[in-house]
């Protein structure tokens, strides 16, 4: 029987409930796919026995998200014996949605990766072609051993494998979208502040986002739903009234969710002379297709993009840099006893917990975002990266229909002594979408490839230490730099025979007609 690309994970999980049906059948198939010679190594936690007897949804968590039931280690010896005693908002939301969590799921250390291969717990393992371990499960062990993608590499594998029917992200320049691309499922980054970050380990506060990784789209805008709600325990979670308003806003300049008519532009800037012609390729018969039924392309120009990954590096690291000075072995994390008799300064001890316990990624980025924020350098580094922000967010403002209505509120707020309603912000900006001033080209979405390339190999310098590797984001960061929406699509395969990813990117607020649209261009683009 051939068993096509969209259904053969979820064929080989009823496969594993059905031969008793019982929550121990489960458990023993998820340790043959995740453990052992080949073993995709996605789960860093046992797996709940008992909670697999429930028969509703099922959810994998990444490590870096807190949880009460498992300890969270961030896939770092720093914090590998942290058991947090509460849960994230975005966890007790799906607890009180009646989904069980199956499990923590591996990711680069503190998110920081592309690869997956900055872990504690040993680097995640692409499931690719998981349809075979079906049939050949050793077979499916002796694969070729690809590159999950990072941060997020667990939760996609987990997702792939079929051992859950969603799992839960960060995405801080593309930690989501990467390993959905690379994994050949869904990868959904929302708006910046629509999701509660409360409960996150912190990377970048400014970037973080928690994000879906799923089968499809359907899968996908559930659970955002499930998750998107104001939190006041988040300072950077924006409000209900916030949040109608600019659904108000993103109706009124919607042509519906059918792809006939809509406008989608092309970044001509996300072709870099890094993305390999077989991704060109495939994008280029995927645009055929969606002409074909009657989407509108449009080539669009974001020349500040060239700077995003620059700019993206500094602030990342920068704030990386703030966040992770908790990480000291007093107020958090191991501690490293030094050798009697010790006779140094505290930062001595301190600089002994942290060499001992914290990886060289981390490590790395720690130094040059410590750099970026001297005195010597701040200007030149950090203020300039964040210039280089507003100039990104400019271009997505000048070529999207739609306004930006978080901007909105921040330019009115700023420019007058009264903060106006939300009320009359929405009806501001719903007639600045008729005025003849907005440019005539404007676009509902852009589309553009989701990685440069198919998955690489577990020992290719792009996965490793290299330069090579900080330019897997390079398509990603865009989006994360100016907080917008934006969704990886699996798009059939590439000359390798490995998945590649198409990235729908939307304006703020439009969250829920992006995942809508995303589900008509799967159901066009079919099981490919």
């Amino acid at each position: 029987m051939r068993i096509s690309r969209r259904g053969s994970s979820f064929i080989l999980r009823r496969e594993l409930l059905n031969r008793t049906y019982s929550s121990r059948s489960f458990v023993e198939g998820l340790k043959d796919l995740d453990s052992g010679p080949g073993g995709c190594n996605a789960f860093v936690t046992p797996i709940d026995v008992q909670s697999l007897s429930n028969r509703g949804l099922k959810a994998a968590i990444k490590d870096n998200i807190c949880t009460s039931d498992f300890p969270t280690t961030c896939s770092s010896s720093m914090l590998q014996r942290f058991q947090p005693p509460y849960d994230a908002t975005v966890v007790r939301l799906l607890k009180k949605a009646n989904v069980t969590i199956v499990g923590k799921t591996n990711c680069d250390e503190f998110g920081m990766g592309s690869a997956n291969v900055h872990s504690f717990h040993g680097p995640v393992v692409n499931p690719h072609p998981i349809h075979q371990a079906s049939t050949d499960i050793e077979g499916w062990r002796r694969r070729e051993k690809r590159s999950a993608g990072g941060s997020s590499g667990g939760s996609a594998a987990a997702v792939a494998m079929g051992l859950c029917d969603f799992a839960l992200g960060t995405d801080t320049g593309g930690s989501i979208r990467l390993p959905a691309a690379y994994c050949g499922i869904v990868g959904f980054k929302p708006s910046y502040g629509l999701v509660s970050r409360w409960g996150v380990v912190s990377f970048a506060d400014s970037l973080d986002c928690v994000g879906v990784l799923a089968r499809d789209s359907e899968i996908a805008l559930n659970a955002f739903e499930l998750i998107s709600k104001y939190d006041p325990a988040d300072p950077t979670c924006v409000t209900e009234e916030i949040r109608k308003s600019a659904a108000t806003v993103m109706n009124s300049a919607a042509n519906g969710v059918s792809l006939s008519g809509i406008r989608i532009g092309i970044p001509e800037e996300y072709f870099p002379t890094e993305l390999n012609p077989q991704i060109t390729t495939a994008f280029s018969t995927i645009v055929e297709t969606l002409s074909r039924a009657g989407v509108v392309f449009t080539p669009v120009s974001l020349p500040s993009t060239k700077y995003a990954l620059s700019a993206y590096y500094v602030i990342s690291s920068a704030e990386a840099s703030s966040n992770l000075a908790r990480f000291d072995g007093v107020e958090y994390g191991e501690h490293t006893k030094p050798d009697p008799p010790f006779k140094g300064a505290i930062s001595d001890l301190y600089a002994l917990t942290r060499t001992k316990h914290l990886g060289a990624e981390v490590k790395r980025r720690i130094l040059l975002g410590t750099y970026a924020l001297t005195a010597a350098a701040f200007d030149n580094y950090f203020l300039q990266a964040q210039r280089l922000r507003k100039l990104i967010r400019d271009d997505f403002e000048r070529v999207f229909t739609a306004s930006n209505y978080l901007s909105k509120i921040s330019e009115q707020q700023m420019s007058s002594p009264s903060s106006p309603s939300s009320s009359s912000l929405s009806e501001s900006n719903t007639v600045s979408k008729t005025t003849p001033s907005k440019n005539e080209q404007t676009v509902d979405f852009l589309l553009h490839p989701s990685a440069i390339r198919t998955a690489p190999a577990l020992d290719d310098p792009s996965s490793s230490n290299s330069l090579d590797s900080y330019v897997q984001d390079i398509l990603t960061v865009p989006a994360s730099l100016a907080g917008l929406p934006a969704v990886s699509l699996p798009a059939g395969y590439g000359e390798d025979g490995w998945p590649i990813g198409i990235s729908l990117v939307g304006q703020w607020g439009g969250d829920h007609r992006l995942l809508r649209i995303s589900k008509e261009i799967e159901g066009c683009l079919g099981d490919r």
